[in-house]
C-alpha cells in the first residue's frame, strides 16, 4: 500500500499534534509501540490509520503523504508481513545492508520503491544509484558530483532530496540552512541534477515543530515541493507542518 496510502520556539500550526522530544511526551506512535503482542502488520495498520487521522486534522487528503517504512536492521522475514499488506515504499540507512536483502525481495515484488535515508559515502555512489529509487541524503558537493557522474554513466536517475541540518548539529550530516538555496541551485545549474525535495532530522532533544517549519520555508525558497520529515515519534507533527513523506520505522517494525 502506497499512502501517497532557528525559527522562533513555539511555532505550531492549527490542529497540530504536539510532540516534545525534550519532555518525552507520548505520541500516538509511542502508544502503538507499547503493545508487545502486536505484529508488524498490526502496527503498520495502526500507523496508516494515524496518518489518515493526522491528514484529516490538517485538512489534507491522505494521498498527499507517502509512508516510507524504515526497515533498516530488519531482515526479509520481518519485512514480509508489511509487503503482504500491499505496502511498497521502504527506507534503508546503509547501501550495503540494503543490497543484501532487497534484490531478492524485488524478484517477487517488482514495484518496490526503495529510499536511501542514511548518509552516503562517495565510494558507494555507484551502488546507490543502481539500487535506490530515491536518495534523500544529498548533503554536500562531493556527493552531488559523484551522483551526477554515476547517473550519467548508468543512465539511471533516482529522485533526489537535499538533507538540511536544521539544528546545525556538528555531528549530523546535512547542508546548513543558510546554504540550502545556493546548494540546490548548484546541483541544478552546474550538475544538471533535478532536486525533488528537502529532508531533515530535527535534534532529538528539541521540539521538532520549528525545524519542520524551517524546512518548509526553505523548500519554498528552493522551489521544491516535497518535504521528507517526521519519524516514529513526531510524524503527526510533521504532517501538520506539511510533510509529503514520513519515515516510520520502530512504530511499524518494533524496537531495534
Amino acid at each position: 500500500m502506497h499512502l501517497s496510502c532557528r525559527m522562533r520556539a513555539g511555532v505550531m500550526p492549527p490542529n497540530a499534534h504536539s510532540v516534545n522530544h525534550a519532555t518525552g511526551a507520548a505520541s500516538v506512535s509511542d502508544q502503538q509501540q507499547s503493545k508487545p503482542d502486536q505484529t508488524s502488520a498490526d502496527r503498520f495498520d495502526a500507523v496508516v490509520e494515524t496518518i489518515a487521522t493526522a491528514t484529516r486534522k490538517a485538512d489534507r487528503a491522505a494521498e498527499t503523504v507517502t509512508l516510507v517504512a524504515v526497515s533498516k536492521t530488519f531482515d526479509a522475514e520481518a519485512i514480509m508481513p508489511v509487503l503482504e499488506r500491499g505496502h511498497r515504499v521502504f527506507g534503508e540507512n546503509r547501501v550495503q545492508e540494503a543490497a543484501g536483502k532487497w534484490p531478492d525481495l524485488r524478484e517477487t515484488y517488482a514495484d518496490i520503491e526503495l529510499h536511501l535515508i542514511g548518509p552516503l559515502q562517495s565510494n558507494k555512489a555507484a551502488e546507490a544509484v543502481a539500487l535506490f529509487d530515491v536518495i534523500e541524503s544529498v548533503d554536500r558537493e562531493k556527493i552531488a558530483r559523484a551522483l551526477a557522474k554515476e547517473m550519467a554513466k548508468q543512465g539511471r536517475n533516482p529522485r533526489l532530496y537535499v538533507q538540511v541540518n536544521t539544528g546545525e548539529e556538528p555531528q549530523k550530516a546535512g547542508i546548513a540552512p543558510s546554504d540550502a538555496v545556493a546548494f540546490v541551485a548548484m546541483c541544478r545549474n552546474e550538475l544538471g541534477l533535478e532536486i525533488e525535495g528537502l529532508m531533515c532530522i530535527p535534534p532529538f532533544d528539541e521540539n521538532p515543530g520549528p525545524h519542520f517549519a524551517l524546512l518548509k520555508k526553505l523548500a519554498a525558497e528552493c522551489g521544491v515541493a516535497r518535504l521528507s520529515m517526521g519519524m516514529s515519534g513526531d510524524f503527526e507533527t510533521a504532517i501538520a507542518f506539511g510533510a509529503t513523506s514520513v519515515r516510520v520505522g520502530s512504530a511499524i517494525f518494533g524496537a531495534r
